[in-house]
């Protein structure tokens, strides 16, 4: 591969008008899909759930799309090209999460739910209450993946635009969250899912061609690329890639971090969500098969690309770079295929982002308007039209408060901040989940103990980790890993709480529910009925 012959500046990569040309480009096509998949959005059954007429097929490539974020793309490739062995326990953990969710939850909610989690919570329970918490919890945990995507937004534009400073790095936020604000509003469920369709399909494309192009340099031997990129680490200074231990020196952080993981999963709302937008249980479950095909094979990708980039690249080069840790596959598309791959590769990493944050911001909408205004706001008594317009509302101002909020995230590393929304999920969200599908004596005081104590055990636990202050400066980049520098208040020792907050929030909803005597048994007998033979539950709508 020739260099180009006009030499980047040393911050740039590629060219960055190659760049805006191909991430334009995308904008456009989908844009336009969304404008013409909104034509139907009348109903509320059309704007949250797609009118529930995705095919299994469909459904489990949009829940790919939905799932393989920035953090998967862009912060594991970096993780593996920096530590190796320990990156790609993520990539397990966040793979090994979707038998969970096939198993015990995905057509079971499909039956009993309507549009949100707090549909199926809330549905042998006291609604307000259970409602207003899941709408909080739901908030929450789509607030901190927000965050992620947002700051791996502003990073990586950078690195492609080659743009320097700050000022220009909240301005590419802001955009990205326009552009993502207008899909919502305009293509609801639908559009939403259109463009996660479209974006997981490029992605893996995209990974494939870049896997194949690493090994074909290593004669196609994945274990001469994990020899050598080995032997360069060490070479260069750094440890042996393929020993555990890099990256988690505490193995109790480290079985931390992988109950969050695979936990997280089956309590993530916008993840939940997608289980509405199909016609049958059966539905339901082949979206699942056909999601863990595809974010499996993605994951085996982002092992040899991660130590691809570790051998190609080279960890000093990636620590140095504009986006860090999340610039290792950009680089690596740019040492392979030079400006076109590269624009390629970003532009599907950009839409990536865009997708993602589509879905989750229509997640926190519907759970704004559908749970809060409907239920608590108007006793129940909204029209569908009333409910869409204000989850309309809802998704602008989340755009607005996703964009002020990735400007203070910018610059840490995407997998983590993800990690935390999964620990969130987990502790909150599936002691409910799990406790109200299969537990019959369950009730209102048990959930509302399960999900504010997970809730707030998660989060006191986050503040006080060694992730917000107090880590170690780092020599190489002179700065510390933690978020805030030159403070330490930090009293919890591990970076992710799930190992406590997440038997805490099973255990609170255990005794809130054996100190309380309300209890609905005829109520659980019709759900049970419902989840498991699915009689009853929401059907589609054709037009």
């Amino acid at each position: 591969m020739s260099a180009p012959s006009i030499a980047p500046a040393a911050t740039t990569v590629g060219n960055p008008a190659i760049n805006i040309g191909i991430f334009a480009l995308f904008v456009v096509v989908t844009l336009a899909i969304v404008i013409r998949a909104s034509r139907n959005n009348r109903s509320a059954a059309e704007y949250y759930a797609g009118g529930r007429a995705f095919t299994g097929r469909q459904n489990g490539i949009a829940i790919a799309g939905d799932y393989l974020s920035a953090a998967s793309f862009l912060g594991i490739a970096g993780a593996i090209a920096l530590n190796g062995y320990d990156g790609f326990l993520y990539s397990i953990g966040f793979l090994v999460a979707w038998l969970v969710a096939l198993l015990l939850v995905a057509e079971l909610l499909r039956n009993v739910g309507k549009y949100t989690m707090a549909d199926v919570l809330s549905f042998r329970l006291r609604q307000r209450p259970v409602r207003i918490a899941a709408a909080i919890s739901t908030l929450v945990v789509s607030f901190f993946y927000l965050l992620a995507q947002m700051a791996g937004a502003g990073g990586l534009v950078a690195l492609l635009l080659g743009i320097e400073g700050a000022a220009g790095q909240r301005l590419v936020i802001a955009v990205v969250g326009v552009i993502m604000i207008f899909y919502v509003i305009y293509g609801g469920m639908k559009g939403t899912t259109w463009v996660q369709i479209i974006k997981a399909v490029l992605l893996i494309i995209g990974a494939g061609i870049m896997t194949v192009w690493v090994l074909g340099k290593f004669g196609l031997n994945l274990s001469s690329l994990l020899g050598d990129a080995s032997t360069a680490s060490q070479s260069a200074g750094g440890k042996d890639l393929l020993q555990p231990g890099l990256q988690y020196k505490n193995p109790i952080d480290f079985i931390s971090l992988s109950m969050a993981l695979v936990l997280g999963t089956a309590g993530l709302p916008h993840v939940l969500m997608r289980f509405y937008t199909v016609p049958t249980s059966r539905e339901a479950r082949r979206s699942v098969v056909w999601a863990i095909w595809l974010i499996g094979i993605f994951y085996l990708f982002t092992l040899v690309l991660g130590f691809g980039a570790a051998d190609l690249v080279g960890a000093a080069e990636i620590k140095n770079a504009p986006g860090a840790v999340n610039s290792a596959a950009p680089l690596l598309a740019f040492k392979l295929g030079g400006e076109i791959l590269l624009g390629i590769i970003s532009a599907v990493a950009f839409a990536t982002i865009l997708a993602v944050v589509a879905g989750l911001t229509i997640t926190a909408s519907a759970s704004l308007s559908h749970d809060i205004y409907n239920t608590v706001v108007k006793q129940g008594q909204a029209t569908p039209e009333q409910e869409v317009k204000v989850a309309r509302i809802a998704a602008l101002v989340l755009g607005a408060i996703a964009i002020v909020g990735g400007i203070f995230a910018l610059g840490q590393n995407i997998a983590f901040l993800v990690a935390l929304a999964f620990a969130i999920a987990a502790s909150a969200n599936l002691p409910t989940i799990l406790y109200s599908l299969f537990w019959k004596r369950f009730n209102t005081r048990g959930a509302l103990w399960s999900i504010y104590g997970g809730l707030v055990s998660a989060i006191t636990l986050i503040i006080f980790s060694p992730v917000v202050s107090g880590k170690a400066i780092d020599p190489a980049t002179k700065k510390s890993p933690s978020m805030l520098q030159g403070v330490d208040f930090h009293w919890f020792p591990l970076d992710n709480p799930g190992i406590v907050s997440i038997p805490l929030g099973f255990l609170l909803g255990y005794i809130g529910t054996v100190t309380s005597k309300e209890y609905n048994a005829a109520k659980y007998a019709e759900m049970e009925v419902r989840s498991l033979t699915g009689h009853g539950a929401e059907a589609a709508t054709h037009h």
